[in-house]
């Protein structure tokens, strides 16, 4: 006997029993009372029990009563097994590899056998796209891996047999392949660990300007050797934040910049709006495809794949920033610039302890800028 026929015939039995069961209770209930009402207001007629002709009508009524109850426990299983079934035989498929599998109910299936078929779809099609952005994600790691791993074997091989020598510059660029693999490495690291969210963050007091000073000083001097100038117009904000996490994020959006980048001015602001720092980070064009917008925080998205190969971009770098700012319970938008360029946009809460403290700082900063400062 198959489960479906086992909990038919459950519920047929059950139906059929309660059914003679509530016979029973009204039939004997009813005589019940009258029995009461007759012993206290006696009828000049009353029997003292049942007749043969009151057996007989409750026996009718049961042998009537007993099909119905029937037909109605039939129709109620198959509205509750049918469902169940489809569900039982999708999760068998889904447990053979089968991940398209999905359950159906009909018009007629309940409310909460259809609710589960349909929460049941939902799972097995997040587990279908989780299965595909697994696969996707594994095939683009190596793919990125596959290109500096290769170039390492062939220039070391070449070294080996003689046909390179072993100077200054060979090992340099055998350098740039190594440092290729460690940024893509901690790069996936940084996007993983936020997505489990295990990201751990040393959260202290921090001034973004101070910070934002410290890397434009660093990057200024290749910036210029690319063609770029670096515009600061930062207000003396203090928020809690990991400095180091907050150093990554921003150092990935300039690199980001400078490899889609036209060549000109990166503008770099830092402001207090409604209690909250928004640090924001934009070039000169062209800024991102209107198909890409929706997507240019996942991982592996170029706008321009060629160029990023030429400027050994590996897609994580907006990812990374996206994933710096969920850990630090920020946002992270993207708009087009007043000139037409990419705008990036990261907004660092105040905590509430020190909003007032936060506003304060932020109003005085503003009294006292008059001109944005430039580095050029």
């Amino acid at each position: 006997m198959d489960a479906r026929t086992g909990l038919s015939r459950q519920i047929l039995i059950a139906m059929s029993a309660i059914t003679v069961l509530a016979g029973i209770l009204v039939f004997f209930g009813t005589y019940l009372i009258y029995s009461v009402f007759v012993a206290v207001y006696p009828l000049p007629e009353a029997d003292g029990w049942l007749t043969s002709l009151d057996l007989v009508i409750f026996a009718v009524l049961v042998l009537v009563t007993l099909p119905i109850a029937a037909l109605v426990a039939l129709r109620l299983a198959r509205r509750i097994l049918d469902p169940l079934e489809s569900l039982a035989r999708s999760a068998r498929q889904i447990a053979a590899g089968d991940l398209s599998a999905r359950a159906t109910a009909s018009d007629k299936a309940l409310g909460e056998t259809a609710s589960l078929v349909g929460d049941f779809n939902t799972m097995a099609q997040r587990l279908q796209d989780m299965a595909a952005d697994m696969a996707l994600w594994n095939a683009t790691i190596a793919h990125e891996l596959r290109t500096p791993l290769t170039i390492l074997k062939g220039r070391l091989q070449r070294i080996i047999d003689g046909v390179f020598e072993p100077d200054e510059p060979t090992l340099r660029r055998l350098i740039l392949q190594v440092d290729g693999l460690a940024r893509l490495v901690e790069d996936l690291r940084t996007v993983t660990l936020a997505d489990s969210g295990h990201l751990d963050l040393r959260i202290v007091p921090t001034r973004l300007a101070q910070e934002v000073e410290e890397i434009a000083a660093l990057l200024l001097p290749d910036l210029a050797s690319s063609g770029f100038d670096l515009a600061l117009d930062l207000d003396d904000i203090v928020v809690d934040a990991d400095v180091t996490r907050v150093r990554q994020a921003v150092l990935a959006l300039i690199s980001n910049a400078r490899r889609h980048a036209i060549r000109g001015t990166i503008t770099i602001s830092l402001k207090a709006v409604n209690g909250t720092a928004v640090l924001a980070i934009s070039d000169q064009g062209p800024g991102i495809d209107t198909d890409l917008v929706g997507r240019v925080f996942d991982p592996f998205v170029r706008g321009d794949p060629e160029r990023a190969k030429e400027t050994g971009g590996n897609g994580l770098g907006l990812s990374v920033v996206r994933a710096v700012m969920e850990a630090h319970g920020g946002n992270l938008r993207y708009r087009t610039a007043p000139g037409g360029g990419a705008l990036f946009e990261m907004d660092f809460a105040a905590s509430k302890e020190k909003r007032s403290a936060f506003e304060a700082c932020s109003s005085l900063a503003r009294s006292s800028v008059t001109d944005p400062r430039t580095r050029s």
